[in-house]
């Protein structure tokens, strides 16, 4: 009988141990995915942040750029017509008056267009494919490259969130090209399916040595940026070629 007691009390406590036990194992590994989640929310509230003000230096380079090449000769130009009406005649003074306020017409535009860019979030503003299209514009404005650009869906599906950190991803890729490639055109490719969305960037570059790149930082950052918004990051490119980029949106 004190046998029969010591084996049912043995048994008990093991029982009770291995609960202990099993529960602590959960406890464990329910703090490690916990950490784990908001390592990964903090990575991304980085990440978003980074992105936002990259796009407000762009947004003022933008700026700044268009008050120099344009806005500024512009105004520069009215200003020489201005002086030419003191020894003109008077029927070409009605000729200068007429471009000087066509000019001026021209520089007020240009200054709200401005505005808008300046007093806005882009992407939140405009939407993703917009502001896309408004960056495609300013290459095509200022000639810096030829751009052949496609796309079957403008309606995206792109979690709102998600949308900044692509977009700075993808205009990183495109501001590459500006200045490494020598390219003188770049294809930018949109595709929706029905899970993903990718979005091709090619150029007839230079190209490059992907052995020599693989581990420089700027491509690390733009592989662990794409890591953080559930998007693979892949760069084919082959020297006196080309590059090719394919970024891989899953919805």
């Amino acid at each position: 009988m004190d046998f029969l007691l010591i084996l049912t009390t043995f048994m008990i406590l093991l029982v009770v141990l291995m609960m202990v036990a099993i529960y602590s194992v959960f406890i464990k590994k329910k703090s490690q995915l916990i950490l784990l989640q908001k390592i990964k929310e903090a990575t991304f509230e980085q990440e978003l942040a980074n992105s936002q003000v990259e796009i407000k230096e762009q947004t003022l380079n933008y700026i700044g750029q268009e008050l120099h090449d344009d806005l500024g000769q512009k105004l520069s130009v009215a200003r020489l017509m201005t002086n030419k009406l003191s020894y003109s005649t008077e029927s070409d003074n009605k000729i200068i008056a007429n471009e000087i306020n066509l000019l001026i017409g021209e520089c007020i535009q240009d200054i709200r267009n401005i505005s808008k860019v300046f007093i806005t979030k882009q992407v939140e503003h405009f939407g993703f494919i917009e502001s896309l299209e408004r960056e495609i514009f300013r290459i095509q404005r200022f000639q810096l490259l030829e751009v052949h650009y496609d796309i079957n869906n403008r309606d995206l599906e792109i979690n709102s969130s998600h949308a900044l950190i692509l977009f700075r991803i993808i205009q990183e890729c495109i501001n590459n090209v500006i200045k490494h490639s020598k390219s003188k055109c770049i294809e930018l490719i949109v595709f929706d399916d029905k899970d993903r969305i990718n979005f091709k960037i090619n150029d007839t570059g230079i190209g490059f040595n992907m052995d020599r790149v693989n581990n420089g930082s700027g491509l690390k950052n733009l592989i662990s940026r794409a890591k953080v918004i559930n998007t693979k990051f892949e760069i084919n490119s082959s020297e006196k070629i080309g590059t090719k980029v394919l970024i891989t949106y899953n919805k």
